[in-house]
């Protein structure tokens, strides 16, 4: 087969128009076309008229026609040879170890690791501090509704991870050689995502969609030989002679704790497992400290960022709602930037921990509440929080807990009109945009809720962004603080073999080892370290 990229052709073209493009690229009759399957499609919105880009794989009336044409188009860039996108497991268990390989955490990277690891025959046991998605879903509205944080059960913890209450993107920037993230859609898309998601440019599954897939794929691990525990929280890891040879899991029912015997450890954590890493800490796990960002969560009405971004199209069917991606380099040296941005979306209270505030962005696969919201986030580096692997952590528990007394002490979030941020003054009242936080946002003045070069970056880029958006700067847009976990303040460094540095048997995996950044990656990544698991268990190079 052949794939052609770069097709263009206009918003509501005719439904023959594509196969005689098609015809016209390869300069072949319309007969020739046997087939033709879309791979992407995305938009091109920088003219007035915007267009639409289709990425195909095309199969023609012969062999020898194909590779008359390969031969022909060799020099561009556009016509190539279709890739094979076909996974391959590395190897299979037969019989599967008596030592079976363990996967900590049941977000993406720990769901992948343990599908790969099912699918290949090594039956792993997965352990779960939080609950089953549905009855997790049920504590998370708990904090959303009644102000009630259950700190093991929410959304940060439990079966899905922290993706399950996000917007649900599937697209990252990694470099895959190997279409592994076609391996982690398609997998998706069996467990019962829309097909859609494997066609368009920038895919989503949205939280309600995300909960039925994640049951699916647990369900065929299960059947597959694998086990999966919810409710058990590792408390201790055994380590000899730089081997890790055990795990001491605390059963969350009950409260008792059982030693379980472990050669090959998955540590697929998310990056709000702080106890759990400071345990490894402590238990000589080397790990170091590295740069993250923190921020506010911003909203508009969506229909403003449609009409801004799409223009005369806002609104059309195909298109959905408009997202955007900004990044702005302030006078102090200081990126901001826009994060995880969630179009007809709302701002979701994340927090795990007590008496503390963290912000994050949620949708649905409709993505059709009224406002949009993103973190706009500042970057920051360790020498901003100096002392060590965990400084990062101690710096953002500052950040969460000042957040929760500006907010009221009661987990309502503080907030803050963008225009009277800018200005530099409080916040006293709403205006036109109404904020979509739960429990609630408390109007105050958000000066103090960072340090002092992330607000001064901050003034400045906001102003800036809305050159670019027009809109985005508006007085009554909305700021709600604080965005503190964009991604893990720390980095269990691992070697060539996905193992940790210094315990052999130790796969740091996924966003909480900093070894991804969102769902798709974080699934690449759980692949890829199934793989090295199954490597080391069966001794192939």
């Amino acid at each position: 087969m052949i794939r052609l990229n770069e097709l263009k052709l206009p918003l509501d073209h005719a439904d023959d128009a594509l196969p005689l493009l098609i015809a016209k690229t390869l300069g072949i009759a319309p007969g020739d076309l046997l087939s033709h399957s879309i791979y992407k499609r995305s938009y091109d919105a920088r003219k007035q008229k915007l267009l639409l880009v289709y990425i195909v794989d095309v199969q023609l009336s012969s062999p020898a026609l194909e590779a008359r044409l390969l031969q022909q188009f060799e020099a561009s860039p556009h016509i190539r040879p279709t890739p094979d996108q076909n996974y391959y497991p590395v190897t299979h268990a037969d019989p599967a170890p008596a030592v079976r390989p363990v996967v900590v955490g049941f977000g993406p990277c720990g769901i992948f690791a343990a599908l790969l690891l099912a699918q290949m025959g090594f039956k792993p046991i997965v352990l779960e501090r939080g609950k089953k998605v549905r009855e997790r879903t049920k504590d998370t509205w708990g904090l959303w509704r009644k102000k009630i944080l259950n700190p093991e059960s929410n959304v940060q913890f439990g079966e899905g991870g922290a993706g399950t209450f996000s917007d649900g993107k599937l697209y990252s920037q990694i470099k895959d050689p190997r279409h592994l993230g076609r391996k982690v859609m398609n997998e998706f898309v069996k467990a019962g995502a829309p097909a859609e998601i494997l066609l368009v440019s920038k895919p989503h599954i949205g939280t309600f969609k995300l909960v039925k897939v994640v049951e699916n794929m647990r369900e065929q691990i299960i059947a597959l030989g694998g086990e999966v525990r919810f409710e058990q929280r590792v408390s201790d890891v055994l380590i000899e002679d730089g081997h890790i040879r055990g795990l001491t899991v605390q059963n969350l029912n009950d409260g008792t704790n059982y030693e379980l015997r472990a050669d090959h450890v998955v540590l697929a954590l998310g990056h709000s497992s702080r106890d759990t890493v400071t345990m490894l800490h402590e238990r000589g796990v080397y790990m170091e400290a590295k740069p993250f960002s923190v921020g506010f969560r911003i909203e508009h009405p969506q229909g403003l960022i449609d009409r801004a971004r799409l223009g005369q199209h806002a609104g059309h069917p195909l298109l959905g709602a408009a997202d955007y991606k900004l990044v702005h380099h302030a006078g102090n040296g200081r990126s901001v930037y826009s994060f995880c941005m969630c179009p007809g979306g709302t701002v979701v209270a994340a927090t795990s921990e007590v008496n503390r505030v963290v912000t994050n962005g949620m949708s649905q696969y409709s993505r059709n509440e009224r406002n949009a919201n993103a973190g706009i986030v500042v970057g920051i580096s360790p020498t901003d929080y100096p002392g060590g692997p965990l400084a990062g952590i101690a710096f953002q528990r500052q950040l969460e807990s000042h957040a929760f007394t500006l907010g009221g002490s009661n987990y309502e979030a503080p907030g803050q009109l963008v225009g009277d941020f800018v200005a530099g003054k409080a916040s006293t009242q709403l205006g036109s945009v109404e904020p979509s936080y739960k429990p609630g946002v408390r109007m105050t003045d958000l000066a103090s809720a960072l340090p002092d070069y992330a607000i001064t970056a901050m003034r400045e880029a906001i102003p800036a962004f809305g050159k670019k958006i027009r809109g985005f700067d508006m007085h009554d847009a909305v700021l709600t603080g604080v965005e503190t976990r964009t991604s893990s303040p720390l980095k269990m460094t691992r070697g060539d073999n996905f193992q940790s540095l210094n315990v052999k048997g130790l796969y740091p995996a996924g966003e909480g080892a900093s070894y991804a950044g969102g769902i798709l990656s974080a699934g690449v990544d759980g692949i890829e370290v199934a793989e090295a698991v199954a490597r080391s268990i069966t001794g192939i190079a």
